[in-house]
């Protein structure tokens, strides 16, 4: 009672789309005041305690280095190239879209963030060469969830630093499931695109000297993933500090490199880095006191015996994590599953000895085509409100792609070096 009360009414607040910091904290205070004789002041310690963490800074610089990239011209720079690299196959606009939104997973982080910039970018030259809306709409949301396991993601930071996880391995471990992804959805758009007579938006193929001159402009944008992973790699700086790094690359780019910001849009990218990082951040501190009391009531460790003693074969397990998470994605925030459903799932998945690394690939990769599925799916409804697409055309649409995403979700489970090639070769196994 004292568990079950508190988390029914985190549920339903969330059902009712309430804020999920909301939520969260005012199920938390419901166990201190009515089920607990501890001081309420212990809930303000344990939510203050949740931000104390040094490694939790490189969530607010990472979000500040991804906006200063886009006001910095960055992100022009990739669009050229994404459209250099495939106007020529069919569908082209699209196939722009999906490589686009890889290129950009290492500078914006969020899925949320990548499909409204999309959204705003891609989507009305799409509409204006004849794509369907919907169509526009699906191809923006779905290539938008490559951007959670491609460096720096946003959601591989908060994995690895609520579950003690390297964040440096797991940084390795998303760059190929999400080049598959990126493969994937372009074949799937390929086919569309020749079913609907979507035309690519030039006859001839690439050139090697059109692919080194699109590279060389936006060659800075691929070098600070490699920076933050090789200086990660070989101890140079931590994970937080290389967001620092990634904020101060991005200034240098757009004040010194290319000059296309000024002191406005450096105050514009300021408070929308502020706002931004404020809503994750406060997730995180009252999710740190709503686990705290979990923990008191033994919670996790009783889920940890279930599983363990209930699925014995850890590809069961990781079956089951899939499906029970899918449906979670269907009614909760992704952020909120990361933070109070993984601590209790890691602790049965290393008791399974399923690599945590890999097991935070297929958590994160569940929650993101969480954020595709009704009722309350955050990416969803992102794209559908910026480009005006009706939620019933927009589902009709994106089935396909939601096939392309579970079959990706699938390899990834039960083929773990997919994940674990990367790091295993440069960490070791």
């Amino acid at each position: 009672m004292s568990v079950t009360v508190p988390i029914v009414i985190m549920f339903a607040l969330l059902l009712l789309e309430f804020p999920v910091a909301f939520s969260i904290f005012a199920s938390t205070l419901v166990y201190f005041v009515f089920f607990s004789d501890l001081p309420l002041m212990i809930v303000v310690q344990r939510i203050a305690e949740g931000l104390s963490s040094y490694a939790l800074l490189a969530i607010p610089f990472f979000i500040m280095a991804g906006i200063f990239m886009n006001h910095s011209g960055i992100s022009k720079r990739l669009l050229a190239f994404s459209e250099i690299l495939t106007g020529h196959m069919r569908g082209g606009l699209a196939q722009v879209n999906i490589v686009l939104s890889t290129l950009m997973g290492g500078l914006s982080g969020s899925n949320i963030a990548d499909a409204a910039m999309n959204s705003k970018l891609i989507v009305p030259f799409m509409l204006k060469r004849g794509y369907a809306k919907g169509f526009s709409a699906s191809v923006t949301a779905a290539s938008s969830l490559i951007t959670p396991i491609i460096p720096p993601g946003i959601a591989l930071i908060l994995y690895g630093y609520i579950n003690n996880v390297s964040i440096g391995r797991l940084f390795l471990a998303g760059i190929i499931p999400g080049l598959l992804m990126c493969v994937l959805m372009m074949i799937l758009v390929n086919r569309i695109a020749a079913r609907r007579g979507y035309r690519p938006e030039r006859d001839h193929r690439v050139t090697i000297g059109e692919v080194l001159t699109g590279f060389k402009a936006a060659a800075l944008a691929f070098t600070l993933p490699i920076i933050i992973i090789v200086g990660i790699r070989f101890g140079v700086f931590t994970p937080t500090e290389a967001g620092a790094i990634a904020v101060l690359f991005a200034l240098i780019i757009g004040f010194v490199v290319y000059r296309e910001m000024d002191l406005r849009t450096f105050r514009t990218g300021l408070v929308e880095s502020v706002l931004a990082s404020a809503n994750v951040l406060i997730i995180i501190a009252v999710s740190y006191g709503f686990s705290k009391f979990l923990t008191w009531e033994q919670l996790p460790q009783n889920i940890a015996l279930f599983i363990s003693g209930n699925f014995d074969n850890p590809f069961l397990f990781l079956l089951m994590v899939n499906f029970v998470l899918i449906i979670l994605g269907m009614f909760i925030e992704g952020n909120a599953i990361l933070i109070v459903i993984s601590p209790l799932l890691v602790a049965a998945a290393k008791a399974m000895g399923v690599d945590l690394v890999h097991f935070g690939i297929v958590f994160i990769l569940n929650c993101a085509i969480g954020t595709l599925t009704p009722p309350l799916g955050t990416v969803m409804f992102t794209t559908c409100t910026i480009i005006g697409v009706p939620v019933k055309d927009f589902i009709r649409e994106i089935l396909p792609f939601w096939v392309v995403l579970l079959v990706s979700l699938l390899i990834v489970t039960f083929i773990p070096q997919v994940s674990l090639f990367l790091p295993n070769l440069v960490y070791g196994s």
